[in-house]
């Protein structure tokens, strides 16, 4: 049996529907990503997941236990992470993990294998209050306090919010080290880049999965010709390509627009002639150092398509 099984999970807040229907199953030892962005429903499973919250319906089996009817049970073998820092701010580094040891029944150095490497790092800091550290380090902290009692499951709800490129690369390889051990994480995040770092994500939007795959078969399933296109007046070049007949889809991708090409109309003949077509359209619009050139897929592109 797969140590998460959920099956169409339903939760609804007032008229607020946070989750619809949602099914999957995290098979043991992979890293398995939750990706979409704010208000997507990530946090609300992840809650249900870790018996926080009680489903409206549907069921959750972790490692065979029932979120509701074993709570208890579920509670002392999985870490969790949640998206806001929540260990005890006036408490040193070292005295929030002997904490989360003892309420757990257990010393840091029983477990201190799973922690060593991060810990290490933390070390020359660990009479510094927890309210004190920077964001890497909190980030730090909260993952060695949810490791410290050695769960089988670890449930991270977007661990690397607000964290700046070099701990969010850290934090990633700390988790492959973990999973390499054998823990199963379970992982959200609004960034769709870290999707590449899990071994199987489901893109969430609404409430609703759209698709769960490995990252590269979501971008190989990305069938649409797709191209980047640039000009010397960026924010009008986006309303001009949403006019234009052959553009099907049009989204702004930081310093570039990504767009879509409708490949069913009359004047669709192939690539490199649609490609003029809408060069010539943009030049009479007025646009200067236009720059077309056809691209792959990211995961963004493809839960835009999804969710579109």
């Amino acid at each position: 049996m797969n140590p998460i099984i959920v099956s169409d999970v339903y939760k609804k807040y007032g008229k607020v529907q946070a989750l619809e229907g949602v099914s999957f199953e995290v098979e043991k030892g992979e890293i398995f990503g939750i990706i979409g962005p704010d208000g997507a429903g990530k946090t609300t499973l992840f809650r249900i997941l870790t018996t926080l919250l009680i489903p409206d319906s549907g069921e959750a089996l972790i490692d065979g236990h029932h979120v509701v009817n074993h709570y208890k049970t579920i509670r002392n073998m999985v870490g969790y992470m949640p998206g806001r820092f929540s260990l005890y701010q006036d408490l040193s580094v070292e005295e929030n993990l002997k904490v989360f040891a003892t309420i757990f029944d257990t010393t840091i150095q029983e477990n201190y294998h799973l922690i060593k490497d991060i810990y290490q790092q933390l070390e020359p800091f660990k009479t510094r209050r927890a309210g004190a550290l920077s964001g890497g380090m909190k980030q730090k902290l909260a993952l060695c306090c949810a490791l410290i009692h050695k769960p089988a499951i670890l449930f991270l709800d977007e661990p690397t919010t607000g964290v700046d490129p070099v701990s969010r690369k850290e934090f990633w390889e700390m988790l492959k080290k973990l999973r390499d051990q054998g823990i199963t994480i379970l992982v959200s995040t609004p960034y769709m880049d870290e999707a590449s770092m899990c071994d199987r994500i489901a893109l969430i939007q609404g409430g609703n999965f759209l698709k769960i795959e490995t990252p590269t078969n979501i971008r190989e399933q990305f069938k649409k010709i797709l191209w980047s296109v640039q000009s010397s007046r960026m924010f009008p070049l986006l309303k001009d390509l949403r006019k234009y007949h052959i553009v099907k889809t049009s989204f702004a991708f930081g310093d570039t627009h990504h767009v879509t090409i409708d490949q069913s109309g009359e004047d669709y003949v192939s690539d490199q002639l649609t490609m003029d077509y809408l060069r010539r359209y943009l030049e009479d619009k007025g646009h200067t150092e236009i720059m077309i050139q056809p691209i792959k897929a990211t995961i963004e592109d493809c839960f835009m398509e999804l969710s579109h």
